[in-house]
């Protein structure tokens, strides 16, 4: 059993999605977002690859029966200024399919953020470490992580939180069901009582990348972008205007310039002539408030041509933005960005999207897959799991109205049949966020779920001594790498 304490200050917190590493050192009352995020990639120069060694991003997994050691990879800034300077780099994604494609190049990144970017040392480390990985990892992975974190890194402590169960617990939230909008996969996992329900979770191979792709082919039909874009004095090339676009896609959603509703949720009290300035505060909302009244008293002073000129941009929903230094004028169709979540059949032709390998037909929309994941839960559960219904990822921080469209699209599985009136039948659908308390998510809560999640867990077991909750080096002794899975009640 754990026998010993740990300081706030030396808990290490270190979140591995499918394509990033977040990190940060510390777990302090003010609980800050990570102070450490790269791409989970790592690169092989060809001087180093051997043959079968190595594969690129849409080959299968690496052997790790091979002769390729940890310092033969290069990650962070040096892969990125290795890419730049068009170098012959293999570039691989060990977490790409939920599991770890290849431990080496695994241990190559966690190496690379803990001592290179945390600045920690192996021969002093008195780190405990909560790592936080999708719900798909194998049970085998586990035991291999742990061995790594122990024997290769000198960890004084390690833990293991599942993904889904972090961001729900960032909600404060303990049942509920999560929809995690990624870079390539949506997954959706139902969680009872702190359980993941591992049988029921789904996922779809659609993500933000093929919604920008959507959103590129959207754009590259409006005549003002492309003129913006490639003008026919200096035009571009096919393959870097399409390039062009997808950036701009990224730009566009990045800087929240997208809603997913036609129209807004209600109105905010100040938009109504009151403002309740205790609730402003608490939010952290000043500077916005501030800047509306400064913009209300601008417009009070415009000619009656600039006043209808704002009002025809307001009814067009028009906006501009800077991009690569210069003026874009964006319409409606920005709004359309998630729509591929929606309707996966409006990616067909989509240049790009056609490369992507789906396993069987085409995908399931969102909305259906949700419904099929909580229908193979059991039946007393599902009450609990639509009143926390949570959607989280990079984009629903900064793109407004998914969850409430979402939610929109759920009622077919609601309704069951209406002359069945009882006390498991849900009536709706209760959207969660992360409480405005964590002050330093306020602007970016739901998107860091998953980090948030893992602190507030890392700073509750590694404070306790007693605890069943995390393994210590004694603990590895005596048990060895088995000794992960007895704090891991769906692993036994």
């Amino acid at each position: 059993m754990s026998n010993i304490a740990f300081r706030d200050a030396s808990v290490v917190v270190l979140e591995t999605s499918r394509t990033k590493v977040s990190a940060i050192v510390g777990v302090h009352d003010l609980l800050r977002p990570p102070t450490v995020t790269v791409s989970a990639r790592v690169g092989l120069r060809k001087s180093s690859r051997t043959n079968g060694s190595f594969e690129d991003t849409a080959g299968a997994s690496s052997s790790n029966k091979t002769s390729t050691k940890v310092i033969d990879y290069i990650v962070g800034q040096q892969l990125d200024d290795a890419l730049a300077a068009g170098e012959d780099v293999v570039v691989s994604w060990p977490f790409a399919d939920g599991d770890i494609r290849d431990f080496t190049a695994a241990e190559a990144l966690w190496k690379y953020v803990l001592f290179n970017q945390l600045g920690l040392k192996r021969t002093q480390n008195e780190s405990p470490v909560l790592l936080s990985f999708p719900h798909t990892l194998a049970r085998d992975a586990h035991e291999h992580v742990c061995q790594i974190f122990f024997e290769r890194f000198n960890s004084a402590a390690v833990s293991i939180l599942e993904r889904p169960l972090a961001q729900l617990y960032a909600t404060n939230t303990l049942s509920g069901l999560v929809v995690d909008i990624g870079d390539d996969t949506t997954e959706v996992s139902p969680i009872s009582d702190c359980l993941i329900q591992h049988n029921c979770c789904e996922s779809i191979p659609i993500g933000i990348l093929d919604c920008e792709k959507y959103l590129a082919s959207l754009l590259k039909t409006n005549e003002s972008v492309i003129d913006a874009l490639s003008p026919s004095s200096e035009p571009l090339e096919p393959s870097d205007l399409q390039e062009a676009l997808i950036a701009l896609s990224r730009h566009i959603w990045q800087e929240g310039l997208i809603k997913i509703l036609e129209s807004d949720v209600a109105a905010d009290a100040e938009e109504e002539g009151v403002t309740n300035i205790a609730a402003v505060l608490v939010a952290g909302k000043e500077k916005a408030v501030i800047e509306s009244g400064m913009k209300k008293r601008a417009n009070a002073k415009q000619s009656a041509a600039e006043q209808a000129r704002a009002k025809e941009i307001e009814a067009l929903d028009l906006v501009t933005t800077e991009f690569r230094e210069k003026e874009i004028t964006l319409g409606r169709e920005r709004h359309r960005f998630l729509e591929p979540l929606f309707d996966p059949s409006i990616l067909q032709g989509v240049e790009g999207v056609e490369e992507k390998q789906w396993n069987a037909s085409q995908p399931l929309p969102i909305q259906d897959v949700i419904g099929r994941a909580v229908a193979r839960t059991d039946l007393n559960s599902r009450i609990a799991l639509w009143d926390g219904f949570f959607v989280t990822g990079d984009c629903t921080s900064l793109v407004k109205g998914i969850a409430p469209a979402i939610q929109a699209r759920l009622t077919p599985y609601l309704l069951g049949n209406p002359d069945i009136q009882n006390d498991v039948q849900p009536k709706s659908v209760r959207v969660i966020h992360v409480p405005e308390y964590f002050a330093e998510y306020r602007e970016r809560g739901d998107g860091l779920a998953a980090f948030l999640g893992a602190s507030v867990v890392a700073k509750v077991i590694f404070a306790d001594p007693h605890g069943k909750n995390f393994v210590s080096k004694a603990d590895y002794t005596s048990k060895g790498p088995r000794a992960i899975l007895e704090m891991s009640p769906s692993l036994l």
